[in-house]
């Protein structure tokens, strides 16, 4: 059998040049700096890169939780606390109001009246058979209060009520016309019911009315009559089956009650083309502030077109105002976030600043000092406008994102904002709604939109304090919640709906309950600083010379601050007046360097 042998043996070739690694392949392998070190196939060293990211992102969240979590434990821990007292109420509890030693509440089918001290219910008025949407309460005095109650047909009822009985007075939009009825969008009561203010929305136009309250009539008429026809009327509305026209025409009849005088119709103005104590108006996509005086004599035919005093404008349309406790600071808000803090005594701005990202500003609410504080412990508070000035004006800015923001506005030097709550990640954590409350200094109540109500600290951004509700209760609506306060700022008035499954079954329960929070019970005034304290005088009391002397010092305090910041403003000015020189040198020659064509 034949058998192939190789003639030369095996031998390995050595070597050669066309065998080594070209430049650009080279390149090509240097470009994966992983390939330098890991000789894995490529299926493997993808799975690895995915897995270290996978592991870097992990270590990241790690670290990021735990940084948050020291973070809390080096914040103070924020106080728990829950109801001193609770009341039941048979229907619907859709608003509130407290005047003195009085809780209104403002029910699906009418009206109830209850007492703080021991929460029980006084009187109740469900005569009309409606459901009452906005209360408003004053106290008149000899525990007299004027109420208005807005319907939910937008019908105002004014009512003056004593002790544990309802006098109506008078339906303010009533109209024969049916064609011709109008609606209440908002009401105001002034302290101490002197005025009253309605915003109006017929099918066409919208207006303001501002009605002078008659309340030294009452309060005569009431002295005079104690037992009145009208007040056993509503009282023993329970046990008898009257209807709604024999008890009003019986308040009719039966009392010699002075009625609401309407003092001005406000109209939204035309626009001005020329020449620019009251009410401020703004409208909705005005650029201009109007400022009506109400000091002005009474004429038998009401004033429809009213010209204003003051006309403020604005760079952009005013989104919303605020106005200071002492009514001598006015904040105005427009579309554009730009923010201005006037001083309506001396007549120039405190501040103008602007918030950054492109906010959309939804409320403004100024916060209040120690000396406002100390104000309810006189006997007779000081009038609106005669507090003396504060060092420093503090406003609170609540956006539409949830975002809080804090603006000092010093007499002297720059003003500051400070973010106090950013946007939330998760839309339930937003802040829904804020209240400053005059008990504490620089303090707030934010409302949030998962239901957590809680009392914030402006000058350290901190939570000192949450109002818990019963853990079968949660705060009601708390995209808007149903709350309010006593008149001297010292309890917390919340309602709180029985949690249920069905969200349908929850707004249509029959009952409510009103949980009341009362400040000296959690000793709350140790978690804040001592602030220093205002003059004791307001300025009414004040000799005019001393009141001349404040007067000069704010402005000298003013002309400081505009002093200090004038060299920065006169370079800003100086160099755009530069650049629009050289611009218009520019343009001079361009025009020159063109070629004149016949």
């Amino acid at each position: 059998m034949p058998v192939y042998i190789r003639k030369h043996p095996l031998e390995i070739p050595p070597p050669s040049e066309k065998d080594w690694i070209k430049d650009d392949e080279e390149d090509f392998f240097l470009q994966d700096p992983d390939r330098a070190f890991d000789a894995l196939p490529q299926p493997v060293r993808m799975v690895k890169k995915l897995v270290m990211l996978v592991f870097e992102n992990a270590m990241e969240i790690i670290e990021r939780r735990e940084a948050l979590q020291e973070a809390q434990k080096r914040k103070v821990q924020a106080t728990k606390c829950f109801p001193t007292a609770e009341f039941q109420v048979t229907g619907r509890a859709s608003c509130l109001a407290a005047s003195g030693k009085y809780v209104f509440v403002g029910l699906s089918m009418g009206l109830a009246v209850f007492q703080v001290s021991d929460c029980k219910q006084v009187c109740a008025w469900d005569t009309a058979k409606t459901e009452i949407c906005v209360i408003r309460a004053s106290a008149l005095g000899n525990e007299h209060h004027a109420l208005l109650a807005v319907d939910e047909l937008g019908f105002v009822w004014l009512f003056c009520f004593h002790k544990d009985s309802f006098l109506f007075i008078k339906n303010l939009n009533e109209v024969e016309d049916i064609s011709k009825r109008s609606t209440c969008v908002e009401v105001v009561l002034s302290q101490g019911g002197d005025y009253a203010g309605l915003l109006l929305q017929g099918s066409t136009e919208a207006w303001l009315e501002i009605y002078r309250l008659p309340k030294d009539s009452w309060l005569k008429e009431r002295e005079n009559s104690p037992g009145s026809a009208v007040g056993l009327a509503f009282r023993d509305r329970k046990s008898s089956q009257g209807s709604t026209e024999s008890l009003l025409s019986a308040s009719k009849t039966d009392i010699r009650t002075g009625l609401p005088v309407l003092l001005m119709k406000v109209k939204p103005p035309k626009p001005i083309t020329a020449v620019p104590a009251g009410i401020s108006v703004h409208w909705d996509g005005s650029h201009n502030l109007c400022l009506y005086l109400l000091s002005r004599s009474f004429k038998e035919k009401v004033d429809v077109d009213p010209k204003p005093e003051v006309v403020w404008p604005c760079a952009a349309p005013i989104a919303c105002s605020a106005v200071s406790s002492c009514c001598r600071y006015l904040a105005l808000a427009c579309e554009d976030a730009a923010i201005t803090i006037w001083d309506q005594h001396l007549g120039y701005p405190l501040t103008v600043t602007a918030l950054l990202d492109e906010h959309v500003i939804r409320s403004m609410h100024f916060l209040r000092s120690a000396g406002a504080a100390s104000d309810l412990s006189r006997p007779q508070a000081p009038y609106p406008g005669t507090d003396p000035a504060y060092p420093v004006v503090q406003l609170l800015v609540l956006c539409t994102d949830g975002s809080l923001y804090l603006v000092k506005a010093p007499r002297a030097g720059k003003s500051s904002i400070t973010c106090l709550a950013a946007r939330p990640e998760d839309p339930k954590l937003a802040i829904s709604t804020v209240a400053p409350i005059l008990a504490f200094p620089s303090t707030t109540l934010v409302f949030s939109w998962d239901g957590t109500v809680s009392l914030m600290d402006t000058a350290t951004s901190h939570i000192v304090c949450y109002f818990n509700t019963p853990p079968s209760h949660a705060v009601a609506c708390p995209w808007q919640p149903v709350f309010t306060m006593d008149p001297a700022d010292q309890c917390l008035i919340l309602r709180g709906d029985k949690q249920q499954a069905d969200v349908l079954a929850q707004s249509t329960a029959s009952h409510s309950s009103i949980f009341f929070f009362d400040f000296n019970s959690y000793l709350l005034k140790d978690s804040f600083p001592k602030e220093p304290d205002l003059p004791d005088k307001p300025l009414q009391d004040l000799p005019w010379m001393e009141r001349c002397n404040i007067f000069f010092h704010d402005w000298q305090q003013s002309l400081q601050g505009l002093g200090e910041q004038m060299p920065e403003c006169w370079s800003r000015l100086q160099a755009h007046a530069a650049a629009m020189d050289k611009k218009r040198e520019r343009e001079k020659e361009r025009k020159r360097s063109v070629p004149y064509v016949s």
